[in-house]
């Protein structure tokens, strides 16, 4: 199944407000039913691991309302690790419009782009992103890597879908669990042009070969996949 990098409907920024809010609710459902978090909490962990931190700063980078944080946060919790979250989106209208609800962790949101994240160098020990990977074409990719090893003191983590006709026919039978047919679609185009971890490691391969960097791929639940680029000392 070849690749096909087409734009997605809530990219165009003509959705209204009401739309993207129930569009980006449509996608906690999916990332919380079919391994989004539990990919992230993963990453998270396998970092915590290896570095011996029990708290970590993390920047989620196109976090969109900021649910997959949050719930990472509160799982990572009960197993003894601090997770302190800030949300980066593009777009104000892809942000939470309040403060979570009390009892929550009220997480710092900031408008910026992904490409020249409004951070100095190491200001986070994690920059994450979620479903963010596939929207990129492999030098978009490549730039946004370099930027979050540059803002991270430990790792960029990707969380991203896999590519794979199975995967494609699941997104077209998901159509009953969407309530915005936008998330529908656009779910469609995000697996037609998502990556597979061989083109991630071949990718970054090319890209960094000045400055070879450790990646770890791992698969996860339904056709998730994360992806741990470490950063040099």
């Amino acid at each position: 199944m070849q690749r096909v990098d087409a734009p997605e409907i809530l990219d165009s920024d003509a959705c209204s407000p009401a739309d993207v809010q129930t569009s980006m609710r449509d996608i906690g459902r999916v990332n919380r039913w079919f391994g989004g978090v539990t990919t992230t909490q993963k990453m998270v962990e396998r970092v915590a691991e290896a570095t011996g931190m029990r708290r970590l700063s993390l920047l989620e980078v196109a976090a969109g309302l900021g649910e997959l944080p949050e719930l990472v946060s509160r799982r990572l919790a009960q197993r003894g690790i601090a997770l302190d979250v800030a949300l980066l989106d593009r777009a104000q209208s892809h942000l939470p419009v309040e403060n979570p609800t009390e009892g929550n962790p009220s997480h710092r949101s900031v408008v910026g782009d992904a490409f020249a994240l409004p951070f100095g160098d190491g200001a986070f020990d994690l920059v994450s992103c979620c479903l963010f990977a596939h929207h990129l074409n492999p030098q978009q990719l490549a730039q946004f890597v370099w930027e979050g090893l540059r803002v991270s003191r430990r790792a960029v983590l990707i969380n991203d879908l896999v590519r794979h006709p199975l995967h494609l026919a699941l997104a077209f039978s998901g159509f009953p669990l969407m309530r915005s047919r936008i998330a529908w679609l656009d779910g469609l185009t995000s697996v037609r042009r998502a990556y597979v971890p061989e083109e991630i490691r071949c990718l970054l391969a090319s890209d960094f070969s000045a400055k070879p960097v450790q990646v770890d791929i791992s698969r996860h639940y339904l056709f998730r996949m994360g992806v741990i680029v470490w950063k040099s000392c």
